[in-house]
């Protein structure tokens, strides 16, 4: 049994974080030849924690990359001894089970590591000075020089660089409760591929780090295809449709199962985040019969639900710019353009003028920071599906064709979509 880890894309919003949530609850049911791990590889913001609260929903634990590390090939023996036995003591384990390398520890705690240079050198050292070897030694005489331990996080190529350039047959790794196991060179010969499922993305640059080096199995997702590459065929169910939950829960339907109360709010919760409670244009007729379906299993009533989740939504001028700006930001490329786009909801924009020019200076900042030649962020208020648009000093912001409310702001009314509405309208300014 091998863990496969379910992520969504770096800047988790909630469709990401409950449908990695409730796929895994689904895999988890119908392979049971594996573990299936929901993660997210970034921070939530502010209001998604609030509603997620609000909700008694758990998001799934931060997992910062998925680089292969120590603690992927690490040993742990159950084989040790203690410094005050005989080489006796290890003459039995070595019969049995061949090892490199052997623990040692002095009563609870860790001494170090005994090898089979270690025994080989004290004996061609005692035959080398006596001609003979007359006296079995202590494990204490037997160990050598320790060499620094490796921590359990360090990324597993560093360490092979380590190792390959050290002379020792065994190294120790601590993790934050002290020794946790040892590695040997039969350790680094194969580096080891974490299996991913890739849910609402499937571009790397979106994805979590480390994802090239990962092994990508499945794909759930509900936007444009520019995805990894992969060594095998896999299965990618790619759909049209208003959230990434919408086809988490077609999947449940097509395995002949029905999600349980908690996963069924966990999945109405992605479907209402993402369609703004069923009004952005993305949202199809299967959002809206899914939804309602599993306002059923958790005995909710659908805009009731999505009302009293977007009350939890905190207002913009409370909030920190830069992480509000940065919170579901994602970039494209379009004829050598960089540009990234934000997206941030809210109950009103009467309060606008209050916060407009702190995040217009938020968000010169990111695309400063990120490498971008243009920066936009839209607001939307999401009950009166009316949006605005927060842009840097860019040529193509003249292109655009919404209504300039001030210098770098604009009017959008009845856009609420930042990938059917918007994104098309930032390609257009680019490519014109």
């Amino acid at each position: 049994m091998s863990n496969i880890y379910i992520t969504g894309h770096r800047n988790p919003d909630l469709d990401s974080v409950c449908s990695a949530a409730a796929y895994a609850v689904l895999k988890n049911m119908t392979d049971p030849e594996n573990t299936y791990v929901p993660v997210r590889p970034g921070h939530l913001s502010e209001s998604a924690k609030r509603i997620l609260a609000s909700l008694d929903i758990t998001p799934p634990p931060y997992k910062r990359d998925i680089y292969p590390k120590v603690s992927d090939v690490m040993l742990r023996s159950a084989e040790k001894v203690d410094v005050s036995g005989s080489l006796s003591d290890l003459a039995d384990s070595y019969n049995v089970h061949n090892p490199s390398a052997t623990p040692v520890f002095d009563g609870d705690e860790f001494a170090g590591l005994v090898t089979v240079d270690d025994i080989a050198a004290w004996m061609l050292l005692h035959l080398s000075e006596e001609g003979s070897v007359t006296r079995i030694p202590s494990v204490r005489e037997l160990m050598r020089d320790q060499a620094d331990p490796f921590s359990t996080d360090d990324l597993f190529e560093d360490a092979k660089s380590v190792f390959y350039s050290s002379s020792k047959r065994g190294i120790a790794v601590f993790d934050e409760n002290g020794y946790a196991g040892y590695v040997t060179r039969r350790c680094f010969l194969d580096t080891p591929r974490h299996k991913v499922i890739l849910v609402d993305h499937n571009e790397p640059g979106q994805s979590i780090r480390g994802i090239e080096t990962a092994s990508v199995v499945e794909i759930i997702d509900h936007h444009r295809l520019d995805a990894v590459r992969t060594d095998l065929p896999i299965f990618i169910d790619a759909e049209p449709l208003g959230s990434t939950c919408t086809i988490v829960y077609q999947l449940f339907r097509r395995s002949g199962i029905v999600p349980d109360p908690d996963t069924a709010k966990l999945l109405l919760t992605g479907i209402i985040a993402d369609t703004l409670i069923l009004k952005s244009p993305t949202t199809t007729s299967i959002d809206a019969e899914a939804a309602d379906a599993l306002a059923d299993i958790c005995g909710a009533v659908t805009e009731e639900f999505g009302l009293a989740m977007f009350s939890n939504t905190e207002g913009l001028k409370t909030r920190d710019p830069g992480t509000a700006v940065t919170s579901d930001f994602k970039t494209y490329s379009e004829k050598g353009v960089k540009v990234g786009i934000g997206q941030c909801e809210v109950t009103t924009l009467d309060d606008l003028g209050e916060y407009s020019a702190a995040y217009l200076d938020a968000l010169e900042t990111v695309r400063v920071k990120n490498g971008l030649d243009w920066a936009v962020l839209m607001i939307t208020n999401v009950l009166n599906e009316h949006s605005v648009l927060l842009c840097t000093d860019y040529k193509a912001n003249k292109k655009l064709s919404y209504r300039s409310i001030e210098k770098l702001i604009y009017d959008m009314p009845g856009v609420m979509s930042r990938k059917k509405q918007l994104l098309p309208e930032i390609l257009f300014a680019i490519s014109s």
